[in-house]
């Protein structure tokens, strides 16, 4: 009895691993709109969020109401290999001619732009930059509430270029306190 028992623990904790991986979305923090400090999204299906320090904030947000009609400028970084301050990457989304809550276009290059740098491999995106041949995705700000300090919003993008592999970034979501 004792034998069938063991294989048949083992299947079960097996179907729990396989159905914990099957949902990397529950990794990730979860929408709000309330300033919650909060930022996250599946980098090519693992789930990503800030994890290190390097002497700054390893997610900060600014906007500028005055400037060029809007300017948000999110920065977040993480160190997927703990001990190894050679392997960081870093995301990057920025859009000026914000004023309100909508969706801004990636593909608008002088208006928007998505960027992700991976030290390990060496490669960095920008959906800016000539050398990105594939860029499509958007930033939706679903919260600009200036007057409680709060900024929330989705994004999702897929850059390539020659030389390193695709990225695909999606169910992007962030929540910060201004």
């Amino acid at each position: 009895m004792k034998q069938l028992l063991s294989p048949a623990l083992a299947l079960l904790l097996l179907a729990q691993c396989k159905k914990a991986d099957a949902d990397p979305e529950s990794a990730l923090p979860a929408e709000t709109q309330t300033g919650a400090n909060t930022f996250g999204c599946l980098f090519n299906g693992q789930p990503w969020t800030p994890q290190g320090y390097n002497g700054s904030s390893n997610y900060s947000v600014v906007y500028d109401a005055k400037l060029n009609g809007g300017v948000f400028d999110l920065r977040t970084y993480r160190y997927p290999q703990p001990g190894n301050a050679n392997n960081q990457q870093y995301i990057i989304l920025y859009a000026n001619q914000v004023s309100k809550a909508g969706i801004y276009s990636f593909q608008t290059t002088n208006q928007t732009s998505a960027s992700l740098e991976d030290r390990l491999t060496g490669c960095y995106w920008d959906s800016r930059d000539n050398a990105t041949t594939y860029r499509r995705g958007h930033l939706t700000i679903t919260c600009l509430d200036l007057t409680a300090g709060v900024i929330a919003g989705t994004f999702e993008f897929t850059l390539y270029k020659p030389g390193c592999d695709s990225v695909r970034v999606t169910q992007g979501r962030f929540d910060k306190k201004l």
